[in-house]
């Protein structure tokens, strides 16, 4: 039987063609979990989350699709409802929806950008994280995963913002498991490094321009820190994010995973 089988599991910033938040819900639904994917309410993802859902259906799983800005908290209360209306539970949560508005050196970063920035990768992901716990209390338990980086580890200059409110995304995964624990509720965070997505193609290019030099360039001087020598894969972030939601870590909770190749080496 597949390990997820009779969950069912939300997960945001689910839109982008080279996502993480696709791969997740794509691997949680070949385990078995009903999936409700969310993203912004643009024409494009939302279409894109439509996508989504027919692939998963034309694979014999089921899914739905939600408009979600996850700094509007009635949006999420329409996710959570929709959840409870069909599936009656939310067993797994991930907090996948960022935002690179805080990539900037540290002087040039506008307090807008860290308003962006605090709002979509770190409230977003604590007042969903609010909303779904009196669910899974009420089924027994739940696992929620959130989608941190290696910055939520260390630092990379020019990211300031951005780098600030994935530590903090760590902190609150820490808050989470230690006082929902009792209630069954486990809490990590994994910790992706250069990952071959959309938002990682767009940083390149940003320090591209920056630098004058070509975005090949960029990135192979960039992968000179992963011990592996090369990006990761979407679906290789998946496969930690589908362990960490089901049983095989039902004793693993508030710790934070590199999914990063090993970056820096050692990491």
């Amino acid at each position: 039987m597949a390990e997820l089988s009779g969950k069912v599991a939300i997960v945001t910033g689910a839109s982008a063609p080279r996502g993480i938040g696709r791969a997740v819900a794509l691997r949680l639904a070949a385990e078995g979990a009903s999936v409700i994917v969310s993203d912004i309410g643009t024409p494009e993802a939302s279409s894109r989350l439509a996508d989504i859902v027919s692939e998963i259906t034309a694979a014999g799983g089921t899914a739905l699709a939600v408009t979600v800005d996850v700094t509007r908290k009635a949006d999420i209360e329409t996710a959570v409802q929709l959840a409870r209306e069909h599936f009656g539970r939310i067993d797994i949560l991930v907090n996948n929806a960022g935002s690179l508005a805080g990539s900037a050196n540290l002087l040039e970063t506008a307090p807008e950008q860290w308003e962006t920035s605090f709002r979509v990768n770190l409230l977003g992901p604590a007042m969903f994280t609010q909303a779904v716990i009196p669910e899974m209390r009420a089924s027994g338990g739940g696992s929620i995963v959130n989608i941190g980086s290696t910055g939520s580890l260390g630092a990379d200059a020019g990211f300031g913002a951005y780098t600030a409110m994935k530590h903090g995304l760590v902190g609150l995964t820490k808050t989470v498991a230690a006082e929902f624990g009792v209630d069954g509720i486990r809490c990590n965070v994994v910790c992706p490094g250069f990952i071959a997505t959309d938002m990682h193609a767009v940083a390149n290019e940003r320090l591209a321009r920056e630098s004058g030099r070509p975005v090949d360039d960029v990135k192979q001087e960039r992968y000179k820190s992963v011990a592996i020598r090369r990006a990761g894969e979407p679906e290789e972030v998946a496969e930690a994010v589908a362990f960490l939601a089901g049983p095989r870590a039902a004793y693993i909770t508030g710790i934070a995973m590199p999914i990063s190749g090993g970056t820096p080496v050692g990491l």
